[in-house]
C-alpha cells in the first residue's frame, strides 16, 4: 500500500475499487502577493460525511485523539478533526468580542480501498476536470492553516496542473496517455497513469457562446475577496469573448434582478463592463430564484448549435426560499436537456459552501472552479477559457480492466465521488463527465504487479458528441487501448517527468486528506520528488512552496505526515 506516515487516520474499503499509492507535495508561488489578495480563513472541524469549518484558534496544547468516524461500506473514512474557537482577549470594561462563526461546508467522500482484480477486475469512473479543491487548499495554506480534510479531493489536485500531454490528430476528440513506474513510496508497488488530453480549439474554431452571468450579491458577498474579486473575474471573462458572443447578467440577494438581457459581448462591451462595475452586495440569499431567472435569461438568448451556458459566481450560501442543494439541483435537469449547461465559480471564506457549488456544476454538466486571486481568475477565464466555454466530449466515462494474471491489487487515487457502477459503463443514460477544449484528465493507480512482461491494463473510454444530432440517437462512441510493458519505466527516476510530478501531487493530496494508505512517507520525500520533476512552470514552483509551507505547519517542525496532519 502506498506508504505515507499519517497520524490518526481512519480506514476502510470502497465498494469495488482499490490500489495503493501516495505521494505528497504542496505549493507556493508568490506567497506575499497571494496573501494580500486572500482573506483570513479558518481551520475546520469535521463531522462524519459532511464537514463544516469552525472559527480560527491558536493551536491547542495536547488535544486528545479524535474518535474514528463511522465507516461507510467499502470506503475508508478519514478521522474527524476539530478546532477550538477562542475569543480575542480584551481588557475590561469592554467585554471580549465573540469570535465570528465559521460555517464552511465540505462533504467527505471517503478514500478508495485496494481491490484484488481476481474479485473485481474493473475500475469505472466518470471523468472530472474540476480544480476547486486545489485552489481552496492553496488559500488555506497561504493563510497559515491546513485545509479541512473533507475539502481535499485528490483528482482535483491532479487535474489542476498542465502536464504537457500531446493531442494527436485523429477522429477522436482526445488522446490517451499511459505510463507507469515503480512507486517511490513503497517497495513492490507501481504507479500507473491513465491520462486523457482533449483536442484544443483556437478562438476562431470555437462556436459562438451565449453566456448568462448569475452573480450572488447577497450580504455574505460583502468583501474584497468576494463581490469585488467576482467583478474582476467577470471583466476578464468578458474580455476573452469574440464577436458573435453574447452576455446576459442577473443577480440574486433577497430578491432577483435582471441587469442585462442578452447583449453583444464585443459591440457593447462598455455597457457590459459598466453593468459589472455597478454590482454591489447586500441582503439575504435567494439562490433558487436566482438560478430560475438565469435559466430564463439563457433561454431567451439560446441559439441551437451554439454554446449556451450559465455561470454562477457565489459563496454557495443560500438562506431564502429553497436552500437545500437537493431542491436546487432539481431545477437544473430540465434546462440541461435543452442544451443549457451550468458552471460554478466559488469565492470567499468563512461561510463557503463547497458541496453546493460542486454539485451544481456536476448536475449542470459544467465545471467547478474556485477563485482566490486575480491570477487564478486569469488562469480560468483567460488562459483556459476555451475549456470553460466549449465542450468537445460529453458524458465521458473511463473503465480500466486489470488483468488478474498480471496485477495482484490496485487502488484508484481520488475520484471517489465520480464512481460509476461497472455495469453502467455502456449505459448511455448514466451521466459521465464533460471535457472542454484543451482540458486534460489524469488518474493514478497504485498497483502491485505479479509480473512485468505482459500488459497490466486495458483502458476503455466512452464519450458522446458535444451535442446530440437532430433525429439521431444520442449514443456514445467507445475506444480502447492497452498499456504495453514497455510503457512502464524500470525505475521511478527513469519515468517521464510529468508522471513523476503527478505522483508528488497525488501523494500530497493523500497526506492532507489523511488517507489510511498514506503511512510511512515523509514530507521531505514529496519535496524531493517535486523538485526533481519540476519543469520550470510557475504552478509547479508554487506547488513546491506549498509543500514547504505545509511542512512548517507542524508544531514540532517534524516533516513527517503524522506531524503535519495533526
Amino acid at each position: 500500500m502506498l506508504a505515507m506516515e499519517l497520524a490518526g487516520c481512519g480506514a476502510g474499503n470502497r465498494e469495488a475499487k482499490t490500489a495503493d499509492l501516495a505521494a505528497g507535495a504542496a505549493v507556493a508561488q508568490s506567497d506575499e502577493a497571494r496573501a494580500e489578495e486572500a482573506a483570513p480563513m479558518a481551520k475546520s472541524a469535521a463531522a462524519p460525511r459532511m464537514q463544516t469549518a469552525s472559527s480560527p484558534a491558536p493551536p491547542p496544547a495536547a488535544a486528545p485523539a479524535p474518535a474514528p468516524r463511522p465507516m461507510a461500506k467499502g470506503i475508508a473514512m478519514s478521522p474527524p478533526r476539530s478546532a477550538v474557537a477562542v475569543a480575542p482577549v480584551a481588557p475590561p470594561p469592554p467585554p471580549a468580542p465573540e469570535p465570528q462563526s465559521n460555517t464552511e461546508d465540505y462533504r467527505d467522500y471517503g478514500v478508495n480501498g485496494a481491490t484484488d482484480p481476481a474479485r473485481d477486475r474493473l475500475s469505472t469512473f466518470a471523468i472530472d476536470v474540476d480544480t476547486a479543491s486545489y485552489s481552496i487548499s492553496r488559500r488555506k495554506l497561504l493563510e497559515g492553516g491546513l485545509p479541512p480534510v473533507s475539502a481535499v479531493r485528490a483528482e482535483e489536485y491532479l487535474n489542476y496542473f498542465d502536464y504537457g500531454y500531446e493531442y494527436k490528430n485523429s477522429p477522436l476528440p482526445y488522446t490517451i496517455h499511459l505510463a507507469g513506474a515503480p512507486s517511490p513510496y513503497a517497495a513492490g508497488h507501481h504507479v500507473l497513469r491513465v491520462a486523457i488530453q482533449a483536442k484544443r480549439l483556437s478562438v476562431a474554431e470555437r462556436r459562438p457562446v451565449h453566456l448568462t452571468y448569475l452573480v450572488d450579491t447577497s450580504g455574505s458577498m460583502q468583501s474584497e475577496d468576494k463581490i469585488e474579486l467576482a467583478k474582476k473575474s467577470l471583466k476578464i471573462l468578458t474580455s476573452s469573448l469574440k464577436p458573435g458572443d453574447t452576455i446576459a447578467l442577473c443577480t440574486y440577494a433577497g430578491s432577483v434582478r435582471e441587469v442585462l438581457g442578452p447583449t453583444p459581448a464585443v459591440a457593447q462591451k462598455d455597457r457590459v463592463m459598466r453593468a459589472i462595475d455597478d454590482l454591489t452586495a447586500g441582503g439575504s440569499t435567494a439562490m433558487a430564484s436566482g438560478i430560475e431567472l438565469a435559466y430564463r435569461l439563457a433561454e431567451r438568448g439560446r441559439v441551437s448549435g451554439h454554446v449556451n451556458h450559465v455561470v454562477i459566481l457565489s459563496d454557495g450560501d443560500a438562506n431564502v426560499g429553497p436552500t437545500s442543494h437537493e431542491v436546487i439541483l432539481d431545477q437544473i435537469a430540465h434546462y440541461k436537456e435543452r442544451g443549457i449547461t451550468l458552471s460554478t465559480v466559488g469565492f470567499g471564506t468563512g461561510n463557503y459552501k463547497d458541496t453546493m457549488m460542486e454539485q451544481l456544476a456536476d448536475k449542470g454538466d459544467g465545471n467547478y472552479s474556485y477563485i482566490d486571486s486575480v491570477d487564478q481568475a486569469r488562469r480560468v477565464f483567460s488562459d483556459q477559457v476555451s475549456g470553460t466555454l466549449e465542450v468537445v466530449a460529453r458524458d465521458m466515462k473511463v473503465q480500466v480492466d486489470f488483468s488478474p494474471e498480471v496485477v495482484k491489487e490496485y487502488r484508484l487515487i481520488g475520484y471517489e465521488n465520480r464512481d460509476v457502477a461497472d455495469k453502467d459503463f455502456r449505459n448511455d443514460h448514466v451521466d459521465g463527465g464533460e471535457v472542454g477544449a484543451g482540458h486534460a484528465v489524469t488518474a493514478l493507480y497504485d498497483v502491485v504487479l505479479k509480473r512485468q512482461d505482459r500488459s497490466p491494463i486495458t483502458v476503455r473510454v466512452r464519450h458522446k458528441a458535444p451535442e446530440p444530432k437532430a433525429g439521431a440517437p444520442d449514443v456514445a462512441t467507445e475506444h480502447a487501448e492497452a498499456m504495453q510493458p514497455g510503457q512502464i519505466a524500470r525505475s521511478f527516476d527513469e519515468a517521464p517527468r510529468d508522471l513523476r510530478f503527478a505522483t508528488a501531487v497525488a501523494g500530497f493530496a493523500e497526506i492532507l486528506r489523511q488517507s489510511p494508505y498514506a503511512t510511512g512517507t515523509h514530507m521531505a520525500d514529496i519535496l524531493r520528488i517535486a523538485r526533481a520533476s519540476n519543469g520550470g512552470k510557475p504552478e509547479q514552483a508554487e506547488f513546491i512552496g506549498l509543500v514547504e509551507r505545509a511542512g512548517r505547519l507542524s508544531p514540532d517542525g517534524d516533516r513527517r505526515v503524522g506531524a503535519i496532519a495533526k
